[in-house]
């Protein structure tokens, strides 16, 4: 019976999520180019592998997702943290803090690619710097990077501020009477039983993280500068329409991500595991 029930929700997951995969490998083997369709086999992957633009923009995907997602975890610490605290204000506090991660990207992405330009050179007057970020690949990084941080720590604040409230305030009182500081507080019972909650947040935005299109086309268009791998399969579909390698770099593109995540969620698995286990001791 239970199977009957759950049967139309798999089939709607795989009409919506698994047949556009599918679709996209199948196509991946064929050489398209306006009308003209060829089976080529795993051609396109060997493209793929000796494509050095691709090999480009895995790095910049990589160092895009290491440096944001890094940021993002210490700044959305900070930022549950100081929402978890009873204090006046607390709501609009709360408020302030996730006003950026409810703007829409690309308008954040505007907004901040005006900052960044030279004209009017906003950044670079508050700075007192002359730097062309938007033509630099070092610092249009350095710039995609903060644009996306500022849109995105609000979101982790969030997970890790639902984790957060699930700890029982009976073990940091126990901890005081036992002259425990904030310091040795936060490290023996906040960071271990914050662990599922920061596997998650950190789950989510890896994933996101090597999905990036919005900032870094913005900011540059397709540059291979600072070509992501969403960036890059996209150039194939729209500037230089090569429908089978673009479908092979979105195929790459969607193994390294399912890769990534599920290395994740095995791990949070793990954890959850421990969890109970303790818990039954």
């Amino acid at each position: 019976m239970g199977r009957i029930f759950l049967a139309p929700s798999f089939a709607f997951m795989a009409v919506i999520a698994l047949f556009p995969v599918f679709y996209a490998i199948g196509r991946s083997l064929y050489d398209i180019r306006g009308f003209h369709q060829e089976f080529t086999g795993l051609d396109n992957y060997l493209r793929v592998l000796s494509d050095s633009g691709f090999f480009n923009a895995v790095w910049n995907t990589l160092v895009f997702t290491v440096a944001s997602v890094s940021l993002e975890f210490v700044i959305g610490m900070v930022f549950a943290l100081i929402m978890h605290q009873a204090f006046v204000g607390r709501g609009v506090t709360r408020a302030v803090i996730l006003i950026p991660w409810v703007i829409p990207t690309a308008v954040a992405a505007q907004v901040w690619r005006y900052m960044f330009d030279r004209n009017p050179g906003f950044v670079n007057s508050v700075l007192g710097t002359d730097i062309n970020w938007l033509r630099d690949p070092t610092w249009s990084m350095v710039g995609v990077i903060s644009a996306d941080v500022w849109k995105t720590a609000p979101f982790v604040a969030l997970l890790l501020l639902a984790g957060l409230q699930t700890i029982p305030r009976d073990y940091y009182e126990a901890a005081k009477v036992d002259g425990a500081g904030a310091l040795q507080r936060f490290w023996t019972i906040t960071l271990p039983l914050l662990r599922p909650a920061i596997v998650v947040a950190l789950l989510f935005r890896t994933v996101d993280a090597l999905r990036m299109f919005d900032f870094a086309y913005i900011f540059t268009g397709y540059s291979n500068s600072l070509a992501t791998l969403s960036v890059y399969a996209q150039r194939y579909l729209i500037r230089d329409p090569d429908l089978g390698y673009a479908n092979a770099l979105s195929t790459v593109t969607f193994v390294i991500v399912m890769i990534v995540g599920l290395a994740f969620i095995s791990r949070l698995g793990r954890h959850m595991v421990g969890d109970v286990a303790g818990k039954e001791k």
